[in-house]
Formats: structure tokens, sequence, C-alpha cells
């Protein structure tokens, strides 16, 4: 695996605040608005057995599906893009009470990893770069 993007950044808001906020997956396109929607299943709580459906503003549409779930510290899912596998982590790290680092790391697989792969990267990485500040200024009650 590849890792293509690696996002770090701290928000002044609690843990479980963070992973309570970002687990309703189904609300994300509040904060990142490159996304129309996504579908979970089962709905509810994410579960070692989580998987969705993201439909891009684009058109396009990704699916993934859970492969790792440690409650309140991290979850890793994995898709694909066209040849690519993708897996998406989501770490969440109490910095103090009131304050957390919370890490996105995308890394990749698969046929076309360096062309692809730089393509998927600058998308991917510009959206996350116009969605964190959203996903903060939510998390702080701004």
């Amino acid at each position: 695996m590849r890792t293509l993007i690696d996002r770090e950044f701290e928000v002044a808001a609690s843990r479980d605040r963070c992973w309570e906020h970002l687990s309703r997956i189904e609300a994300w396109p509040s904060w990142a608005r490159h996304i129309r929607s996504i579908d979970v299943s089962p709905p509810g709580a994410l579960t070692d057995g989580t998987r969705g459906l993201i439909r891009l503003r684009n058109g396009v549409r990704s699916s993934f599906r859970m492969t790792e779930l440690r409650p309140g510290e991290h979850w890793l899912w994995e898709g694909a893009f066209l040849w690519l596998r993708v897996r998406y982590d989501h770490a969440f790290e109490p910095v103090s009470p009131e304050r957390t680092r919370i890490r996105f790391r995308v890394d990749v697989d698969g046929l076309g990893v360096g062309s692809l792969g730089r393509l998927f990267a600058k998308i991917y990485g510009a959206n996350l770069d116009r969605a964190i500040p959203n996903l903060i200024a939510e998390l702080e009650g701004q």
C-alpha cells in the first residue's frame, strides 16, 4: 500500500464529540460538500459490518466496507477507484479532555498506483482540504 493522502488537524472538542459527529456518516455532506449523499447499512452506529455507498456531486459513486473498527479511536474502510484498492483510515487521539487530533489517511494499491493514484490524490486531496475547515467549524460549534 502507498500512502497518498495524510491529513492531521486538531479540533477544540472532546474525542467523544468528534467520534460521535464523524461516525454519523450519512451527515457528512454538511461539511464535505463534494459529497451529495451517503447510504450506510446497517443504519445507526458503526459496526464491523458497516457498508456504504457514497455519491459525489460530480456523479461518481464509491462503495466501501468496514475492515477495522476500534470504537472511539479509529476505523478503517476499503473501497475502490477504477483499478485501485483504496483504504481510508480515520483516527481520533485526545490531546486534552477538550481537544482532539484527527487524522485522515488514504492508502492505495493496485494497477496504476503511479498514474491513477496521483490523479486520485490530487482530486480527493483538494476536496478534503476544502472540507476539513467546514468539519472543524461544525465540531467547534461555529
